[in-house]
Protein backbone atom coordinates (compact mmCIF):
# COMPACT_ATOMS: atom_id res chain seq x y z
CA UNK A 1 0.00 0.00 0.00
CA UNK A 2 2.58 2.70 0.81
CA UNK A 3 4.79 1.55 -2.16
CA UNK A 4 1.30 2.50 -4.21
CA UNK A 5 0.88 5.95 -2.47
CA UNK A 6 4.55 6.52 -3.38
CA UNK A 7 3.53 5.99 -7.14
CA UNK A 8 0.80 7.56 -6.85
CA UNK A 9 2.42 11.15 -5.67
CA UNK A 10 5.23 10.69 -7.86
CA UNK A 11 5.21 13.01 -11.09
CA UNK A 12 5.30 11.24 -14.44
CA UNK A 13 8.20 12.15 -16.04
CA UNK A 14 8.39 13.09 -20.00
CA UNK A 15 8.37 10.44 -22.67
CA UNK A 16 12.06 10.75 -22.95
CA UNK A 17 14.51 10.92 -26.36
CA UNK A 18 16.64 8.35 -25.08
CA UNK A 19 15.80 5.12 -26.59
CA UNK A 20 14.51 6.66 -29.84
CA UNK A 21 17.76 8.47 -30.19
CA UNK A 22 19.78 5.32 -29.49
CA UNK A 23 17.58 3.30 -31.87
CA UNK A 24 17.89 5.94 -34.41
CA UNK A 25 22.01 6.16 -34.26
CA UNK A 26 22.57 2.54 -34.38
CA UNK A 27 20.44 2.69 -37.75
CA UNK A 28 22.12 5.45 -39.42
CA UNK A 29 25.79 4.16 -38.05
CA UNK A 30 24.96 1.00 -39.48
CA UNK A 31 24.36 2.82 -42.53
CA UNK A 32 27.41 5.00 -42.58
CA UNK A 33 29.12 1.92 -42.34
CA UNK A 34 27.70 0.12 -44.74
CA UNK A 35 27.80 2.73 -47.41
CA UNK A 36 30.70 4.52 -46.99
CA UNK A 37 32.55 1.19 -46.35
CA UNK A 38 31.33 -1.59 -47.89
CA UNK A 39 30.27 0.06 -51.08
CA UNK A 40 31.70 3.70 -51.93
CA UNK A 41 35.54 2.75 -50.55
CA UNK A 42 35.36 -0.89 -50.85
CA UNK A 43 37.32 -1.69 -48.24
CA UNK A 44 35.25 -4.52 -47.14
CA UNK A 45 31.92 -6.78 -47.13
CA UNK A 46 30.02 -8.93 -44.41
CA UNK A 47 32.20 -11.94 -45.41
CA UNK A 48 35.30 -10.28 -46.68
CA UNK A 49 37.61 -12.32 -43.95
CA UNK A 50 35.61 -15.66 -43.92
CA UNK A 51 39.11 -16.78 -45.55
CA UNK A 52 40.96 -15.99 -42.13
CA UNK A 53 37.13 -16.17 -39.42
CA UNK A 54 37.03 -17.35 -36.20
CA UNK A 55 33.63 -19.81 -36.92
CA UNK A 56 34.51 -21.82 -39.68
CA UNK A 57 32.60 -19.66 -42.31
CA UNK A 58 33.21 -20.75 -45.95
CA UNK A 59 35.22 -18.14 -48.04
CA UNK A 60 33.81 -15.65 -50.45
CA UNK A 61 36.33 -14.38 -52.41
CA UNK A 62 35.20 -10.78 -53.02
CA UNK A 63 37.35 -10.59 -56.31
CA UNK A 64 35.12 -12.94 -57.85
CA UNK A 65 31.50 -12.80 -59.08
CA UNK A 66 30.50 -15.29 -57.17
CA UNK A 67 31.94 -14.36 -54.07
CA UNK A 68 30.59 -10.51 -54.62
CA UNK A 69 27.11 -11.91 -55.08
CA UNK A 70 27.50 -13.45 -51.77
CA UNK A 71 29.26 -10.71 -49.97
CA UNK A 72 25.92 -8.31 -51.67
CA UNK A 73 23.64 -10.73 -50.39
CA UNK A 74 25.11 -10.15 -46.88
CA UNK A 75 25.27 -6.55 -47.23
CA UNK A 76 22.07 -6.45 -47.76
CA UNK A 77 20.72 -8.45 -45.48
CA UNK A 78 23.06 -6.23 -42.81
CA UNK A 79 21.32 -2.95 -44.43
CA UNK A 80 17.88 -4.57 -43.65
CA UNK A 81 18.66 -4.48 -39.95
CA UNK A 82 19.90 -0.83 -40.43
CA UNK A 83 16.58 -0.01 -41.92
CA UNK A 84 14.72 -1.82 -39.27
CA UNK A 85 16.20 -0.02 -36.60
CA UNK A 86 15.77 3.61 -38.07
CA UNK A 87 12.10 2.80 -38.88
CA UNK A 88 11.81 1.62 -35.18
CA UNK A 89 13.72 4.89 -33.40
CA UNK A 90 11.31 6.71 -35.90
CA UNK A 91 8.19 4.59 -35.09
CA UNK A 92 9.29 5.17 -31.14
CA UNK A 93 9.81 8.94 -31.20
CA UNK A 94 6.84 9.59 -32.98
CA UNK A 95 4.89 7.94 -30.78
CA UNK A 96 6.78 10.01 -27.84
CA UNK A 97 6.14 13.21 -29.53
CA UNK A 98 2.72 14.19 -30.45
CA UNK A 99 3.22 17.82 -30.71
CA UNK A 100 5.30 20.33 -32.05
CA UNK A 101 7.60 17.47 -34.23
CA UNK A 102 9.71 20.10 -35.62
CA UNK A 103 11.43 21.08 -32.54
CA UNK A 104 12.69 17.67 -31.51
CA UNK A 105 15.10 17.89 -34.60
CA UNK A 106 16.44 20.87 -32.79
CA UNK A 107 17.21 19.17 -29.82
CA UNK A 108 20.62 18.40 -28.47
CA UNK A 109 19.87 15.84 -26.66
CA UNK A 110 18.03 13.71 -30.00
CA UNK A 111 21.62 14.67 -31.74
CA UNK A 112 23.42 13.39 -28.46
CA UNK A 113 21.41 10.16 -27.92
CA UNK A 114 21.69 9.61 -31.93
CA UNK A 115 25.44 9.89 -31.49
CA UNK A 116 25.62 7.61 -28.65
CA UNK A 117 23.90 5.30 -30.96
CA UNK A 118 26.07 5.16 -33.59
CA UNK A 119 28.98 4.56 -31.23
CA UNK A 120 27.19 1.86 -29.67
CA UNK A 121 27.07 0.38 -33.24
CA UNK A 122 30.49 0.84 -33.63
CA UNK A 123 31.60 -0.83 -30.81
CA UNK A 124 29.35 -3.92 -30.73
CA UNK A 125 29.60 -4.26 -34.31
CA UNK A 126 33.72 -3.55 -34.19
CA UNK A 127 33.61 -6.00 -31.37
CA UNK A 128 31.63 -8.75 -32.20
CA UNK A 129 32.39 -8.77 -36.15
CA UNK A 130 36.23 -8.01 -36.22
CA UNK A 131 37.52 -9.19 -32.98
CA UNK A 132 35.44 -12.65 -32.15
CA UNK A 133 33.94 -13.77 -35.20
CA UNK A 134 36.98 -12.43 -37.07
CA UNK A 135 33.87 -12.39 -40.27
CA UNK A 136 35.32 -9.06 -41.85
CA UNK A 137 37.88 -6.17 -40.88
CA UNK A 138 37.54 -2.33 -41.27
CA UNK A 139 40.37 -2.94 -43.88
CA UNK A 140 41.82 -6.15 -44.49
CA UNK A 141 45.64 -6.60 -44.51
CA UNK A 142 48.65 -5.19 -43.42
CA UNK A 143 47.64 -2.86 -39.88
CA UNK A 144 44.01 -4.37 -39.98
CA UNK A 145 44.44 -4.43 -36.27
CA UNK A 146 44.74 -1.09 -36.32
CA UNK A 147 42.10 -0.17 -38.85
CA UNK A 148 40.15 -2.26 -36.61
CA UNK A 149 41.05 -0.50 -33.13
CA UNK A 150 40.74 2.80 -35.19
CA UNK A 151 36.94 1.93 -35.51
CA UNK A 152 36.79 1.76 -31.52
CA UNK A 153 38.34 4.36 -30.75
CA UNK A 154 35.87 6.49 -33.33
CA UNK A 155 32.73 4.25 -31.55
CA UNK A 156 34.21 5.32 -28.23
CA UNK A 157 34.58 8.70 -29.64
CA UNK A 158 31.22 9.28 -30.90
CA UNK A 159 29.54 7.72 -27.48
CA UNK A 160 31.53 10.10 -25.02
CA UNK A 161 30.80 13.47 -27.25
CA UNK A 162 27.03 11.90 -28.02
CA UNK A 163 26.49 12.04 -24.30
CA UNK A 164 28.34 15.16 -23.66
CA UNK A 165 26.18 16.73 -26.36
CA UNK A 166 22.97 15.56 -24.73
CA UNK A 167 23.63 16.56 -21.12
CA UNK A 168 24.16 20.18 -22.19
CA UNK A 169 20.77 20.12 -23.99
CA UNK A 170 17.54 20.91 -22.00
CA UNK A 171 15.23 17.34 -21.06
CA UNK A 172 12.76 17.60 -23.95
CA UNK A 173 9.34 17.87 -22.75
CA UNK A 174 6.73 16.78 -25.30
CA UNK A 175 4.07 18.84 -23.66
CA UNK A 176 6.10 21.74 -23.15
CA UNK A 177 5.30 24.57 -26.18
CA UNK A 178 8.73 25.04 -27.90
CA UNK A 179 8.61 28.88 -28.03
CA UNK A 180 6.02 31.66 -28.05
CA UNK A 181 5.29 31.46 -32.04
CA UNK A 182 4.21 27.48 -31.51
CA UNK A 183 1.79 29.04 -28.16
CA UNK A 184 0.42 31.73 -30.86
CA UNK A 185 -0.28 29.13 -33.09
CA UNK A 186 -1.97 26.96 -30.74
CA UNK A 187 -4.20 29.28 -29.79
CA UNK A 188 -5.21 30.72 -32.73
Amino acid sequence: MVSTTREAAAPALPAGLRLPGIVLGVGLGGFADGIVLHQLLRWHHMLTSTDQDRIGLKYYDPDTVPGLQMNTVWDGVFHVVCWLAVLSGLALLYSRVTRDRRRVWTSRVLWGWMLVGWGLFNLVEGVLDHHILGIHHVYAGDGQLWWDLGFLLLGALLMAGGWALQRGGRPFDPDASGDRRSERRRSA
